[in-house]
């Protein structure tokens, strides 16, 4: 059985440097005319479940987050070259992917509380869009809950390739680990974010890793474990 490996994006694969929470912002204000008030948490969450608390924290009820997705994701497309000079790939990464990318047993895809467009700008800003299969991918538009994320890539990918995948979810979030468990998915973590190494253990994860800067180990963990 191939191995479906689904990326977290944010401090999993890569850093924003703060881009995506710019324009989502500027989006906000810009549609509704309001003056932002809070950020919410965006770690390890959908953009449909952050999107329903900013609406709720600014008392909107006159727009839908299709609606807002679409501004948001005009205003990313305009900024998406500072992803790059403001961000970064965190450590390890890009070999990381480049090996997998190698692996016959392999299908490498993103799992992530992004809206597709913003996922894909995010990648391509460090030429990593075409390692992953962003067809079968995991999306915030999905649902507000994240397991739902993995189960509809799952889904996917085994529509589209004709065979079952034995999926392993890679994320830096209690929340990646849980969405794992739910789907009976293997679950890595990495301590790239703001989640210890601890809070990953206590939470299930089958393997907890400081980063992905020890490719040889990260590979055999995503392909033999």
């Amino acid at each position: 059985m191939r191995r479906l490996v689904m990326w977290d994006v944010d401090y999993t694969l890569l850093r924003g440097g703060g881009v995506a929470s710019t324009a989502w912002r500027a989006a906000f204000c810009e549609l509704t005319g309001l003056i932002w008030r809070e950020t919410p948490v965006f770690g390890g969450r959908t953009d449909m479940d952050i999107c329903a608390e900013v609406f709720a924290t600014h008392g909107v009820t006159d727009c839908t987050p299709e609606r807002f997705f679409l501004r948001y994701v005009a205003e990313v497309r305009r900024t998406q070259h500072l992803f790059a000079e403001q961000g970064s790939l965190m450590p390890g990464v890009r070999d990381v992917v480049a090996r997998l990318g190698g692996h016959p047993g392999v299908v490498q895809t993103l799992v992530t509380g992004n809206v597709p467009e913003v996922a894909a700008a995010k990648v391509a800003a460090f030429d990593l869009g075409g390692a992953f299969d962003a067809e079968v991918g995991g999306y915030g538009t999905d649902d507000h809950v994240r397991a739902t994320l993995v189960k509809r890539s799952l889904e996917r990918a085994e529509a589209k390739y004709g065979e079952r995948f034995q999926a392993v979810v890679i994320g830096d979030t209690v929340h990646d680990v849980t969405a794992a468990l739910a789907n009976g998915a293997y679950a890595v973590a990495v301590a790239t974010g703001s989640t210890k190494m601890a809070e990953l253990v206590l939470a299930g994860a089958h393997a907890v890793l400081p980063d992905l800067s020890d490719v040889e180990a990260t590979v055999r963990i995503l392909t033999e474990s």
